[in-house]
């Protein structure tokens, strides 16, 4: 993944270091893990095993009994997970619910000193909404984007983004890299839930161009498993390997110039519509797609690639 980071470069490229190389040598640290769900207590035991004292705490109570029979403290309470750590790891549902337990029975005042990393799902604008409230409360904050699955923390392709006090973050690493490679993107907060919804915006365009080609397949009674093993993942990869550098290029330059198809010609018969309908297939998910090639070039815009589509969503004008 390519991101223009500026000065940050540097941080981020150093973080690119697998999570054994990172931890190895590295000063054991506090940490409390506030939520323990699937995520939060993949992250706990992850630390446990990297040495951390961990200290663990939990809306239901017995989700913590795992960690604790494997040498985790149990905290009885937000204030007491916070005062026991120096780092105070958040995993939860939504912002929501994040400020009200950093802020119940004391835990306002336990947090001073501390660094907060959230790695709740939510909005730049939640990110830094929060991120001054826990500045105002004395402790530094990271907002960060978890890149995988329960399953794969703790492992070599699992990478978290972190965006925030970049001091903190330095200071953290003993933490953070103990469950996944850490990459920090720069000192705004909003940063890491930004990257982190652009990538599942990707993630989920894929799997619907998938669903797509697959139900084409199953129309004619194809055996799905072996096209996308055989066919489409080949197909998928060559693509994602010479296109997609060369779009962000034009997306980036505003030169839209043909690097293969032009638009018009593109759109110039509604083949995969004709032929999915012709199948018995619903046409839902590639319809978005369609309708946006169709109104650039009548635009007036078909000689250029179909990486102008970007302008229908954010016109150049709106940039920053």
């Amino acid at each position: 993944m390519a991101v223009d980071n500026s000065a940050d470069n540097s941080a981020g490229n150093s973080a690119a270091n697998s999570v054994e190389s990172a931890v190895r040598g590295t000063a054991r640290q506090s940490v409390s893990v506030i939520g323990l769900g699937d995520m939060g207590t993949a992250l706990a035991t992850a630390l446990l095993a990297a040495g951390h004292q961990v200290t663990v705490w939990n809306r239901t109570a017995r989700k913590a009994d795992g960690l604790v029979e494997k040498g985790a403290r149990r905290a009885e309470s937000p204030a007491a997970a916070i005062a026991a750590s120096e780092v105070v790891l958040v995993c939860i549902l939504d912002y929501a619910d994040v400020a009200p337990l950093l802020a119940a029975d004391g835990a306002g005042a336990a947090l001073k000193g501390r660094v907060v990393v959230n790695v709740t799902n939510g909005s730049p604008a939640e990110a830094r909404a929060l991120a001054d409230r826990v500045s105002d409360l004395g402790a530094e904050y990271l907002d960060g984007g978890i890149m995988a699955v329960p399953d794969l923390i703790g492992k070599p392709s699992a990478f978290v983004l972190y965006s925030g006090a970049k001091d903190a973050f330095e200071r953290s690493r003993g933490v953070l890299d103990s469950f996944a490679r850490s990459v920090y993107l720069g000192t705004d907060p909003g940063l890491a839930p930004l990257n982190d919804l652009a990538l599942l915006s990707g993630m989920y365009g894929m799997f619907g161009g998938f669903l797509h080609a697959a139900a084409l397949m199953r129309s004619a009674d194809r055996n799905v498993t072996a096209f996308t093993r055989e066919v489409l993942m080949p197909w998928l990869r060559a693509m994602a390997e010479n296109q997609l550098p060369a779009m962000a290029a034009q997306v980036d330059s505003g030169d839209y110039g043909v690097t293969g198809s032009n638009l018009a010609m593109q759109v110039s018969h509604d083949a995969i519509g004709d032929a999915s309908r012709a199948q018995g297939v619903s046409t839902e998910l590639f319809d978005p797609l369609w309708e946006l090639m169709k109104r650039r070039v009548a635009d007036g815009h078909g000689q250029e690639s179909i990486g102008g589509v970007l302008e229908l969503l954010h016109p150049r004008e709106r940039r920053a």
